[in-house]
């Protein structure tokens, strides 16, 4: 269990003794000082509050993330240029133009981002957060929400004016959470778009040299041949997510609503409601840490999980085809870095810790080798134009089943005159059944071996 913040908590019984109050009686002034030190500390804490009103406190994950960083946190500064004494903008400026030149022969999508720049770990958690407190924001609530109706009718009268207060230590405790959760992230991620989801503003192409001169200590590739390998990958993401607008809303939106789906376990929450002090942030601290907050899995979730990991798939699988074509020969180490970020992407990491903590998801693209094997077979058969024009519309995407047969999904394309003559209709049924088939096996009850249901 984390330690309690904010200065609440237990006493810390190894340091016992002198001046302890709980070691021998303890004088009226005494005790009137100790609750004079409390009513302030929850008053400081409470004004750190801020204008946040939400579920979460996401000035006080910012300021977390930010201390927790350090003064580290704001250099971009590497030596990751091409030329000595580059500074790091200049070194992302150079490695961007040159990729945007490779992709233009890669794929029928132009350019997307207007601007490359160099952030540092401070930076990406300022100009990333918007989009994880959208991402943030519906599980907080609906945690929040069973939690406070799971309290008991006549813990709520006593409580009174302070459930507000409750309110706002919830919040904050998520809060807090979420800002050590971003500050883990920051020292790690090397681009805007590593995650698969578009987290910086729009138009806006973004490496951490900084990070990236870590990941490139033991590869034994030149530190500029990295630089370019990485701005490709987030530049060819940036075409996607530009030039395809249904796609940045359709990856949110699945998070959306897997959040949504979540339930807690109010039975387990109301054993636990006679715990909680209003008065005492350490109580609600550990009721947040104490697993009885775990969200249950619902089938809907379970729906909306299988098609995030399949959109995720494709996305990465694409952007490692057509990356991997740009490059060529052009980078002699370019295969072993696509083989070192496929088992980045595909064994988990930082990002996925940290859905699993805050949303319950993990954003693992489990089958981004399918994907991408899927993405060359179209692309080597039918041409740059129809492999990048499925992305037209969602309803002609390929779904879980045609990366498990990629050869008939091929086909199909190819029976089709144009892209236009792709039926988006007969896609959506045909998903629609597929799914339907899905669910039908699995509840199917099982059958022992004489082939009788059990």
């Amino acid at each position: 269990m984390s330690k309690p913040p904010f200065g609440f908590g237990p006493s810390d019984p190894d340091k016992r003794g002198e001046n302890d109050p709980s070691e021998g009686g303890q004088s009226g002034a005494e005790a009137f000082n100790q609750l004079g030190q409390m009513l302030s500390q929850l008053g400081q804490m409470l004004s750190q509050a801020g204008s946040s009103s939400g579920p979460v406190n996401y000035d006080l994950a910012k300021q977390i993330a930010l201390q927790t960083l350090g003064s580290e946190g704001n250099t971009g500064e590497s030596k990751l240029g091409f030329r000595g004494g580059d500074d790091a903008n200049a070194a992302v400026r150079d490695a961007a133009h040159l990729a945007e030149l490779w992709l233009d022969a890669a794929t029928v999508y132009p350019a997307g981002a207007t601007s490359a720049v160099a952030w540092s770990p401070r930076s990406w958690v300022e100009k990333t957060l918007p989009t994880w407190q959208r991402l943030c924001d519906p599980v907080a609530r609906q945690v929040s929400g069973a939690w406070m109706e799971a309290l008991p009718e006549e813990a709520k009268q006593a409580a009174g004016p302070l459930l507000q207060m409750m309110g706002q230590m919830g919040g904050m405790a998520f809060g807090s959470q979420l800002g050590n959760a971003l500050a883990q992230l920051a020292s790690e991620m090397l681009t805007s778009t590593e995650i698969g989801l578009p987290l910086a503003p729009a138009g806006t192409s973004a490496l951490l040299p900084a990070n990236i001169e870590k990941f490139a200590e033991g590869l034994e590739l030149p530190n500029s041949e990295i630089l370019v390998f990485l701005a490709a990958r987030e530049a060819a993401h940036q075409r996607l997510f530009t030039h395809v607008p249904w796609l940045p809303q359709r990856l949110l939106a699945t998070v959306e609503e897997f959040a949504h789906g979540i339930s807690v376990d109010t039975s387990a929450l109301e054993s636990l409601a006679g715990q909680i002090d209003p008065a005492n942030p350490a109580s609600i601290e550990e009721a947040m840490s104490s697993g009885l907050l775990e969200p249950q899995t619902t089938e809907e979730q379970k729906a909306a999980l299988n098609r995030l990991e399949t959109l995720l798939a494709l996305v990465e699988g694409w952007v490692d085809v057509v990356v991997a074509e740009a490059v060529g020969d052009r980078l002699p180490g370019a295969d072993a870095l696509r083989e070192t970020l496929r088992r980045r992407r595909a064994t988990g990491g930082p990002a996925e810790q940290t859905f699993a903590t805050l949303v319950g998801l993990e954003l693992r693209p489990r089958r981004m080798r399918a994907a991408s094997a899927l993405w060359k077979l179209v692309g080597d058969r039918h041409g740059l134009e129809k492999r990048d024009g499925l992305w037209s519309h969602p309803d002609l995407m390929p779904t879980a089943e045609d990366l498990d047969e990629p050869i008939d999904f091929a086909d199909r394309v190819g029976e089709a005159g144009s892209i236009d003559d792709l039926d988006p209709i007969a896609e959506l049924e045909r998903t629609e059944r597929s799914e339907r088939e899905e669910r039908e096996k699995e509840e199917e009850p099982p059958t022992d071996e004489g082939g009788k249901s059990s």
